[in-house]
């Protein structure tokens, strides 16, 4: 993928658990990440606020297939620290964002990542944003 490392948003994953309009192009993107040799990664948070979804939505056995899927994957959990947290902050702020969106985007400046996400509103950031039929494998 031309050497970008990239964080994978919330809803790409929330796509195939929903069984939402773009979920057969993110399981695409999901089943070819593990034959790349550039990185991938996942939030702490992200994970935790698919947990949050998966079970209002009475779907704990997805949940845990999904789980165990990131575990097998070579997809990195990113742990956020205070700092991180404390500068979603400032991007809450500076960009308009609301606090998920902001804590990515401060992962991502931190890392340099780029995200794959459906949501229009990091193209308001310094952050690039792709959507996984633009990952180039």
């Amino acid at each position: 993928m031309n050497g970008e490392n990239c964080l994978i948003d919330t809803n790409i994953f929330l796509e195939i658990l929903l069984n939402q309009k773009n979920a057969d192009e993110c399981e695409v993107l999901l089943k070819k990440i593990n034959k790349d040799e550039s990185s991938f990664y996942v939030s702490s948070f992200a994970l935790h606020s698919i947990e949050v979804i998966m079970m209002r939505n009475n779907k704990g056995e997805d949940l845990a297939s999904f789980l165990s899927f990131i575990a097998r994957s070579k997809i990195i959990r990113i742990e956020t620290t205070i700092s991180d947290e404390l500068d979603a902050l400032k991007n809450m702020k500076k960009f308009q964002l609301d606090f998920d969106d902001a804590l990515q985007l401060s992962l991502c400046k931190k890392y340099s990542l780029v995200i794959i996400s459906y949501d229009k509103h990091f193209d308001k950031t310094p952050t690039k944003r792709i959507e996984p039929s633009q990952v180039d494998f």
